[in-house]
């Protein structure tokens, strides 16, 4: 038999990282193994600064935002197929999304993410050749919980290919590609802050510069100060998820409008996080409650959904209880709120939050950012 008209037409079909030659020698009887890798990228707790990493206010005054990774991971895992079908699976939301390998598949449907990286993997990296693969993924928090969860997703995502396919990607590179995904090829409202965040890892004061630059200087911190700031810092769910897109939606029509409050608000928080790194790097856990509060005052004048009724209920409730000072993490409306206390105080606390109803975020401060392997 002539061997090279049936290469020919498989190679047409197969994907690009299966050597046709290693299918057509194999015996009928053998099973095709699959090459599997895994990833995961963590999460983020936002200190400072957040929403000057909103366009138009960084590419016009720059942007400051301080922000630590914490035990909470976005994870992705995708796998080798060999009967040319692809397959997403949410498992944390019990979604599943099944399609025909293309070069690029439809983004108004099915599991957005998942189709955003493939399609952008299949375009920059294989020369337009769709991939047959298994890709699972799970987030460690709820949607809508303001930890920078689908950027961190995004992200793992794009690490996992980048291990399967054996990309020669930096963690700029991942960065940039995901924001790119998200902000552009999926339209997603948000800023820059979260891809950085889950690529680098650690305590990190980043800056949003005009021309689309971005500097990512990781604070070397005192193991004593790091281990006061995790002993102080209690995380709990306010009950609402919420929909960021909308906040940021507000925040950026206003600093597009140049609205004077929109923007002195925003310049505010710039320069909270410039203190809040001071303080940090000091320490100082006290002045970073002063900080924190100065700066949840001047991010609820940049968007009416910032804050609801109970939000603050809550907050009010926590500050009784003993806290210094709290945020909302992410744009705000809901989601998880971030709060500091004197260590002392903490048990107090968090049985005030619970006796709420509210739920608490265990976690602890990493130094990793996105991480891959493959599966033995």
């Amino acid at each position: 038999m002539d061997r090279a008209p049936a290469e020919t037409a498989l190679r047409e079909h197969l994907p690009a990282v299966l050597p046709v030659s290693h299918l057509l020698r194999r015996p009928a009887t053998a099973t095709l193994p699959s090459r599997k890798v895994r990833a995961r990228a963590p999460l983020r707790l936002g200190l400072a600064g957040g929403g000057t990493d909103l366009s138009p206010f960084c590419d016009e005054h720059g942007g400051n935002v301080l922000n630590c990774t914490i035990s909470a991971y976005a994870h992705a895992a995708v796998e080798e197929r060999h009967d040319w079908r692809s397959v997403f699976s949410a498992h944390d939301i019990e979604s599943v999304d099944e399609v025909t390998p293309a070069p690029e598949l439809t983004l108004d449907a099915g599991l957005a993410l998942h189709r955003g990286v493939y399609n952008r993997i299949v375009r920059d990296f294989c020369n337009g050749r769709p991939l047959a693969v298994n890709v699972h993924t799970a987030v460690d928090a709820p949607p809508g919980s303001g930890l920078g969860s689908s950027s961190a997703l995004v992200v793992a995502l794009v690490k996992a290919y980048a291990e399967f396919l054996s990309l020669p990607l930096g963690n700029y590179d991942i960065a940039k590609l995901a924001y790119s995904i998200e902000r552009i090829d999926l339209n997603m409202a948000g800023g820059r802050q979260d891809q950085y965040a889950a690529a680098f890892g650690g305590c990190n004061f980043i800056e949003f510069l005009p021309g689309d630059r971005v500097i990512v200087n990781p604070l070397r911190l005192h193991e004593a100060h790091r281990l006061e700031l995790e002993s102080s810092l209690v995380v709990c769910h306010t009950g609402r998820s919420r929909i960021s897109s909308e906040i940021i939606e507000q925040q950026t029509d206003g600093l597009r409008r140049s609205a004077a409050e929109a923007t002195a608000a925003m310049q505010q928080i710039k320069q909270d996080a410039i203190e809040m790194k001071l303080r940090l790097l000091q320490g100082d856990i006290p002045g970073m409650a002063r900080v924190l509060a100065q700066s949840w005052m001047a991010k609820k004048r940049t968007a009416k959904g910032v804050s609801n009724k109970r939000i603050d209920a809550v907050y009010q409730a926590s500050i009784e209880a003993g806290a210094l000072a709290g945020k909302i993490s992410g744009a705000g409306g809901g989601g998880f709120l971030m709060l500091l206390v004197v260590p002392e105080r903490r048990p107090g606390l968090v049985r005030r939050l619970r006796a709420e109803g509210l739920t608490l975020l265990p976690c602890s401060l990493t130094g990793s950012g996105v991480e891959s392997w493959t599966v033995q």
